[in-house]
C-alpha cells in the first residue's frame, strides 16, 4: 500500500453562474491533466498528484454546501458595498 501524503488547507470557491464547485487540495494551482468520474467530478491533477477537484451541477449534488457559499459571497460582497 502506498503512503498518502494529507493535505491541511483546503480551499472551496462556488460559481452560482456555473453552478460549479471547485475544491483545491493546498494553494490552488493550475493543473496539468485531468480525470472525469462517471458523476461528472473532475478531479484535477498535476504531476500525477490530485491537486483538486471540480463538482459540476455543484447545488444539485451538494446542495448544502452551495447554499452556504451562496451566503459566505453574498455577506461579502454587502460588507464590500458598506467599506
Amino acid at each position: 500500500m502506498g503512503k498518502a501524503e494529507l493535505t491541511r488547507n483546503m480551499e472551496v470557491d462556488y460559481d452560482s453562474v456555473g453552478d460549479v464547485l471547485y475544491i483545491s487540495f493546498g494553494k490552488p494551482q493550475e493543473a496539468d491533466d485531468s480525470d472525469i468520474t462517471d458523476e461528472g467530478v473532475i478531479i484535477r491533477l498535476k504531476e500525477g498528484k490530485i491537486v483538486g477537484l471540480t463538482i459540476l451541477n455543484a447545488s444539485k449534488r451538494m446542495p448544502k454546501i452551495t447554499r452556504k457559499a451562496k451566503a459566505q459571497t453574498k455577506a461579502s460582497e454587502r460588507k464590500g458595498i458598506s467599506d
